[in-house]
């Protein structure tokens, strides 16, 4: 049994059986611990497996904490969502990288593991609930690729008048498929060249949602060139990718530098090589304002990447 189930045990369990036993009511112990899910590498970009506790710390909002539990990425399933750009602009993506997103799933996903996917424009649609079964995805993005677009929708029913709901897509892929999932490393991966122009919810809501439940961010952008050479509104979506993963963690690739192949490969080994941290927070208050969280190094040579924080509510 794990450092993790133990304490849980602990808090949940035992805690009432002896208040029981001395006839009093049982005690309900609320920890309000922090999870935050951290990647590390050297300073050469090359993944680091070796990590233990007292190689990192945690402060938050200047205060040192007190981490409780420290784990592996092997001691944590994995929960994956897809989210595919399928406006105009990246129409073809699905076609042309069908394989490649074939590859990623069956390298990444283990026994226990699960994904789900879901393609945007100006509707959200989950072409693939939760699932195990890659070959189950892939058919799925396979048939809405070639127009079958009946799949449910996620959200609210929106009249969407533009065609790249980016910021929705993010926001209620997390608050509705994510929010509800606990004790697992949680991940998106974003297809798309970053531009936005029909959501409801902006880039801060999409932030917010991801580091209130500590969902890395993936992007792989893919941006069509006008002979050659970006617009600003190109610029635009660079930014706001660079931004997202930054502020959760994630990562975000160029696919114009590198290979979509070589970008999944990259991603896949460092979902899993990510190491799982929880601390109980010094300030008790929820009054929902912003914690900033730093982890930081307490050996040489190495590089941690994590949420920038969390909402207290």
């Amino acid at each position: 049994m794990s450092e993790w189930m133990r304490y849980l045990l602990g808090a949940t369990v035992l805690l009432p059986l002896c208040a029981l036993a001395q006839g009093f009511p049982p005690l309900k112990v609320e920890t309000h611990l922090i999870d935050t899910t951290v990647s590390v590498h050297d300073t050469t970009g090359g993944l680091v497996n070796d990590l233990t506790k007292d190689d990192l710390s945690i402060v938050e909002d200047g205060v040192p904490q007190t981490i409780r539990f420290f784990s592996h990425a092997d001691q944590l399933n994995l929960s994956i969502g897809l989210v595919i750009d399928a406006s105009k602009s990246q129409e073809k993506f699905i076609k042309n990288h069908e394989r490649d997103i074939a590859d990623f799933l069956h390298r990444t996903l283990l026994p226990g593991d699960r994904a789900f996917a879901l393609c945007f424009g100006n509707h959200l649609r989950l072409v693939s609930d939760w699932t195990g079964d890659q070959t189950a995805i892939i058919e799925s993005l396979r048939s809405y690729d070639k127009g079958h677009r009946d799949s449910p929708e996620l959200g609210p029913t929106e009249n969407r008048e533009l065609g790249t709901a980016l910021n929705d897509a993010i926001f209620y892929s997390i608050t509705e498929r994510m929010a509800d999932v606990h004790r697992r490393r949680k991940v998106l991966v974003v297809f798309s060249d970053g531009e936005e122009n029909s959501s409801e919810h902006d880039l801060i809501d999409a932030i917010e949602a991801a580091q209130n439940n500590d969902v890395l961010v993936y992007a792989i952008r893919y941006t069509e060139l006008d002979h050659g050479k970006m617009k600003a509104r190109d610029r635009y979506g660079i930014r706001e990718l660079d931004h997202l993963t930054a502020q959760t963690g994630g990562n975000s690739y160029d696919i114009h530098t590198m290979k979509v192949s070589q970008v999944f490969a990259e991603i896949a080994g460092e979902l899993r090589s990510l190491y799982g941290v929880a601390y109980q927070s010094t300030n008790r208050v929820r009054d929902g304002s912003f914690r900033k969280i730093v982890i930081q190094p307490n050996r040489p040579g190495i590089v941690l990447r994590a949420r920038a924080g969390y909402y207290a509510k």
